[in-house]
Parts: structure tokens; C-alpha cells; sequence
């Protein structure tokens, strides 16, 4: 799918739900400070927060080291007191069940204790698990709505090992759960104001309603919560809400997310950078593919984890990309291909859970969607996205924004500031040039190459029962007859 040079990438309808203003839109990267800002607009809700995630763990703390905001510090703690400080406050969380099949408990992820539900849970504080969908696919949305007039989306969920600093410290006492230290990690997520947030809203009471049956009124708020602290990224901008839901008795698939993606990747004529946890769907990576054969295609800078975080993720998910990077390197035969991995000043590989794109100075994306198959049509997921459209009056400051946004990931993940990426940019002419040249000892990127991946290669590769797009045939006697396989 390609779009047009004139013609808007944001579509409603067709490669987005909604494209709503906001008069404020921010860029969080990672989690320190996401759980700080969080927190902070949550203490100015006045009628109701609605928290989607994939998973909660009511132990995390908001801040590490010293703590500033009013309230407790511990996620499940602190909801309950704010109920009670508030008593025109409901505060809704859903999440999802985690589980890909009974027989998968322990292999994916960690599971809020059930016991925790009675505890967390009164009238005006309500706590639900997010069963409807599709067996082996995973609600997996990250959203945060506060008064129908402020929402986060993002990568990001309130859950163990995710807070992190954009130092990312080799060690980091701070980085700490349940008594154990844990690795360096990076994460982003956007907050937005305004009509984008009431759309966002609105799609967040939609999911508690299709996972309870129970309906949430709109709300009609006089106070913005907006946090005092959170600097926005951009002021007046229109916000597209891409979504994937998979096919349900109730509800026909959307497979937004990936129309946007394509339409995206056709559209480059410069630079595509992207930050991801997976490196997995077959469609996404031909598109790519496509446009590394043209002789004056955009170049492709890709940031990710060196490896997933648990063995059923290796088997499936590395081994797809062992696959999936042969195709793309095959593919360059213009050199304009790169796939990295972030690494702290002694070498500990950083953990890229963000899901990040950009195009160019054009398309901003930030969401929950990760390059897999199943977040194309499978899983329920949510990204947020701006345009500098071609023409429209506010081109260069949205479009210097994006760009000024994507030198500082790139700059925090090469351990230099932004000025100077930017100058060895304006030196050599070349994204990716610049990121080799930049590239050292200590706190860098390293660079995947087929010698990195050689050994990864796995039966699970592109497995339809791991990663499908779309709900699969039969699926409950595959799952049965593969999970006798894999036991054995």
C-alpha cells in the first residue's frame, strides 16, 4: 500500500480509527519517568481513571530513591488510598489473563496473584481480568484514561522490571523488585490532551465493557489533568489511534496498525527507524525487503533486544528474526540496512521493549504493537501516531520535532548527546553512516550480523501457532498436539 506525497498518511478509517486534536502531546522515554507522570496526573483525577495493561503487579513502586508526590508509593497501595482520599473517584483496571493456554502457566510472564482481586477491589475500585478474545491471543493494549481528558498509550505497563533511567547504569540499586536486582531496560510511551484523549477514553471504556458487560457513562471533566512536570513534545497536534483486534463473535477484525505500517514503509524516502522487541512479521519485513532493492530507497535503521527474555520467546520469536534478517540482508543490495542492539557502558545488553517508528520527518508512531504477526491481526493492541502532513501549516515544526525525537533515541542508545550525532548527521549526509561512526567502546549499539544469528534457528521460526495474524483453524487441537511435542 503506498500513499501519495500530498496526501496525509492518517486516515480514519482506513489506516486509523480517529484522528483527534490534542492540545498537548508528550513523549516518555522509559519508565522512570513514565511511572513518575503517572502517577502525578492520576493525584489530579476527579472522577475516573480506567487502567489497561497487559499485566499490573501492585508491588511496584512510582519512585526510586526519593519521593516527591503526594500519596503512597506502591501501585496497589496507593489506588486504594486514593479512593478513599476522593470520594467522587472509580478507578477501573483491566488486564489481560496473560495466559496463552493453561499448559503455558509459568512459561509467559508473570501473573498478578488471583488473592490480590478481593483486596484490590471495592465499589469504587474495580479490578478485572480481560478474557474475551480468542483462545492464544492476548489483550495487549496499554492505556491509561484519566477524566476522558488525559491518556497515555504506549509500550508500557505497570508491572515488575520495567523501571529504568535513560542512563540505563551498568548496576543501579534503584533497579529493584521484590528484593532482586534486575536488568537494564528501555521503554517509550506518549501522553495526550484534549479530543485525542476523549477518543481514547472512549476506547477504554469500550474494552472494560466487552470484558465485563458492564457500560462506563463519558465523563465530562472541569479540572485537566495534565502533570505540572510532563514538558509537551507538541503542542496542537492531530493524533491518529491505530488499532488490531482480532475477529471475535461480536466484533469483525481490525487490522489498522498494520495498513498504517505498510502505508508508512511505502511512503519513506529517506530514513525508516524503528525500535521494537521483535523483529517477526513476515509482511512487514517484505515491505522493507522491497524497499532495500530500490536503488534510491530510504535507508533502515532497526534498534531491538539481543535476545527475548524467556526460551518459549527464543524459540519462536529469535528464530523468526534469524529468518527474517536473512531476507532484509539479502535484500540490501544498496547497503542502506542495519539491525542493532543497545549494550551499557560494560556491555550488558539493554532489553528494547518500546515500539517505536518513524519516517523520515514525516510519521511519528508510538504504541503497543510489536513487529510480530500476531500484532497485526491477532492480538488487541493500540498506537498513537502524528503526521507532519506535506503542506499543512504546522509541516516543519512537527516534522523538526520528529526528527529531533528520533536523534535523541538514537543518541541515547550510541551513548552521545544529541549535538553530536547531529553534526557527524550534517558531516556525512547519512543516518546510518553517522550511527557506524558514532559507534564505540562502552555504552553503544553493536551491530547484529549473520555470524550473531547463526545459531538461532529454530522449528518454532514463523510458527502459526506462536505467532499467528489472524484466528487460527482448529486451533485448540494444534495447541494440544504442539504441547505434546514441546513436553516431550
Amino acid at each position: 500500500m503506498s500513499a501519495p506525497d500530498d496526501g496525509p498518511l492518517l486516515t480514519a478509517g482506513k489506516t486509523c480509527w480517529r484522528v483527534e486534536r490534542a492540545d498537548q502531546f508528550a513523549c516518555i522515554i522509559d519508565a522512570a519517568d513514565y511511572l513518575f507522570h503517572a502517577k502525578a496526573a492520576m493525584l489530579r483525577a476527579e472522577h475516573r481513571i480506567v487502567l489497561i495493561g497487559w499485566d499490573f503487579d501492585t508491588r511496584i513502586t512510582f519512585e526510586r530513591g526519593r519521593k516527591t508526590l503526594p500519596g503512597p508509593n506502591q501501585l496497589g497501595v496507593f489506588l486504594r488510598w486514593l479512593v478513599r482520599s476522593r470520594p467522587t473517584l472509580e478507578i477501573y483496571l483491566l488486564r489481560s489473563n496473560v495466559r496463552l493456554l493453561p499448559a503455558f502457566e509459568g512459561l509467559w510472564g508473570r501473573v498478578t496473584p488471583v488473592a490480590l482481586l478481593n483486596w484490590l477491589s471495592n465499589e469504587r475500585l474495580q479490578f478485572a481480568v480481560d478474557g474475551v478474545h480468542p483462545i492464544g491471543s492476548v489483550p495487549h493494549q496499554k492505556i491509561v484514561a484519566i477524566d476522558d481528558a488525559l491518556a497515555f498509550c504506549g509500550g508500557i505497563d505497570f508491572a515488575a522490571d520495567r523501571w529504568d533511567t535513560r542512563e540505563h547504569l551498568d548496576t543501579n540499586a534503584l533497579r529493584l523488585f521484590a528484593g532482586k536486582n534486575y536488568g537494564p531496560r528501555h521503554e517509550v510511551a506518549a501522553a495526550v490532551d484534549g479530543d485525542a484523549a476523549k477518543a481514547l477514553g472512549e476506547l477504554a471504556r469500550d474494552r472494560w465493557q466487552t470484558a465485563t458487560g458492564r457500560a462506563l457513562a463519558p465523563v465530562d471533566a472541569e479540572n485537566a489533568p495534565w502533570p505540572p512536570g510532563l514538558e509537551p513534545t507538541l503542542r496542537a497536534v492531530d493524533v491518529g489511534i491505530a488499532r488490531t483486534v482480532p475477529d471475535l463473535e461480536r466484533s469483525k477484525e481490525i487490522r489498522e496498525v498494520e495498513t498504517l505500517n505498510l502505508a508508512a514503509i511505502a511512503a519513506a524516502r529517506h530514513v525508516i527507524y524503528l525500535e521494537n522487541q521483535y523483529l517477526a512479521s513476515r509482511t512487514l519485513v517484505d515491505a522493507l525487503a522491497a524497499r532495500l532493492q530500490e536503488p534510491d530507497g530510504p535507508e533502515i535503521v532497526v534498534v531491538m533486544p539481543r535476545n527475548s527474555e524467556s526460551r518459549l520467546e527464543e524459540q519462536a520469536m529469535d528464530s523468526a528474526r534469524y529468518r527474517l534478517l536473512n531476507v532484509l540482508w539479502g535484500a540490501d543490495q544498496h547497503e542502506r540496512f542495519a539491525v542493532y542492539w543497545p549494550v551499557t557502558a560494560s556491555g550488558t545488553p539493554i532489553y528494547v521493549h518500546a515500539k517505536v517508528m518513524t519516517i523520515d520527518d514525516r510519521l511519528l508512531r508510538i504504541g503497543s504493537s510489536n513487529i510480530n504477526n500476531r500484532s497485526m491481526g491477532f492480538d488487541t493492541e493500540c498506537d498513537v501516531a502524528v503526521e507532519a502532513v506535506p503542506g499543512a501549516d504546522d509541516q516543519d515544526y512537527i516534522g523538526e520535532t520528529i526528527e529531533s525525537l528520533r536523534h535523541s533515541l538514537v543518541s541515547e542508545h550510541l551513548g552521545v548527546s544529541t549535538d553530536e550525532f547531529e553534526r557527524e548527521l550534517g558531516e556525512c549526509g547519512s543516518f546510518l553512516r553517522a550511527v557506524e561512526a558514532l559507534r564505540g567502546d562502552g555504552r553503544t549499539l553493536r551491530r547484529f550480523t549473520k555470524d550473531t544469528v547463526a545459531g538461532e534457528a529454530s522449528p518454532l521460526a514463523e510458527n502459526d501457532l506462536m505467532d499467528p495474524d489472524e484466528v487460527p483453524r482448529s486451533l485448540t487441537r494444534s495447541v494440544q498436539r504442539w504441547i505434546a511435542g514441546f513436553s516431550e
